[in-house]
């Protein structure tokens, strides 16, 4: 049996990136003290989550890649023996930024990296105004210890990203976070929230018969511009198993490491007996490429 052992980071940052960063560094060698062979960190984890508004001093928390933070990561994943998946604010140029997940081997070396390819633009998350769409697919990144599917938040509510993820090889979903309630929102409005957040990426586990791994930040961060309460992060980082069980979750309110063990077999057993990938009807699926069916597809 092949399994490996996940490191999630579930982390509350603050406005003090040195303090952030040296949590990160922590949090990182802890899990991998564990046994973590993985490490898997949320979205954005250098900073607070700077997009609940809309503010052109904030491009000066992007970095080129590589840069300052991919020479810090790759030290810390050749120093504890660990794959270690990043999410970082990337200046490819002046005026073009993406967010974007780098993929570190034991070696230190980068493995790959995943530009975010759905990006959101609602109240408290005006992302839009701060990244490009991804520009290099939904491609699995080859690492020692596997081929690893690496998506970002938006991408998890998107079942096409994951599936074309699953066709091209990749043998486990993972996906760095940020999301959470604005404060505002009643306590049923929250549960329905959070409950579909964790039902659709079980579904991607469970229609694709591989584990998945969502690591969310957590804790309250302001609204800048005090347009709106902020956003409470809720945490609830998890990792489901290819029948989209639970594995792990951790709490909604509080910094928490989980380390996993993941069995990386199984999935071929799943997929045996729900051989969802044989029986897709990859003929009648044209409309999928469409933006809306107005009409019956002649």
């Amino acid at each position: 049996m092949r399994t490996i052992k996940a490191g999630l980071v579930q982390q509350a940052n603050t406005a003090d990136l040195k303090t952030n960063l040296m949590r990160l560094a922590q949090n990182i060698a802890a899990c991998a003290a564990h046994g973590a062979q993985l490490i898997v960190l949320q979205e954005l984890h250098n900073s607070l989550y700077f997009c609940q508004t809309e503010d052109t001093r904030r491009f000066d928390l992007a970095e080129p890649i590589p840069g300052p933070s991919t020479g810090f990561y790759a030290e810390l994943a050749a120093t504890h023996r660990v794959v270690l998946v990043t999410s970082l604010f990337e200046k490819r140029a002046p005026g073009l930024y993406h967010n974007t997940a780098v993929v570190f081997d034991r070696d230190g070396s980068i493995a790959g990296q995943y530009r975010k390819m759905h990006i959101p633009d609602d109240p408290a998350y005006y992302e839009k105004f701060y990244f490009t769409p991804g520009d290099q697919g939904f491609e699995p990144i080859e690492t020692s210890i596997g081929k690893l599917g690496v998506m970002v938040c938006w991408d998890q509510w998107y079942p096409e990203a994951a599936r074309l993820m699953a066709l091209k090889g990749a043998e486990i979903l993972i996906y760095p976070t940020a999301i959470g309630w604005e404060t505002s929102d009643t306590e049923e409005e929250q549960l329905r929230q959070l409950n579909a957040w964790m039902t659709v990426q079980r579904g991607h586990a469970v229609v694709n018969g591989l584990p998945l791994i969502a690591v969310n930040r957590v804790g309250y961060e302001p609204d800048p511009s005090g347009m709106t309460d902020g956003i409470r992060f809720w945490g609830n980082s998890f990792v489901a198993g290819p029948q989209g069980e639970l594995l792990a979750q951790a709490r909604d309110a509080e910094s928490q490491n989980l380390v996993v063990e993941i069995d990386m077999e199984r999935s071929e057993n799943v997929r045996r007996w729900w051989p969802f990938l044989r029986d897709r009807r990859i003929d009648a699926y044209e409309g999928v490429t469409k933006r809306y069916l107005d009409s019956p597809i002649s």
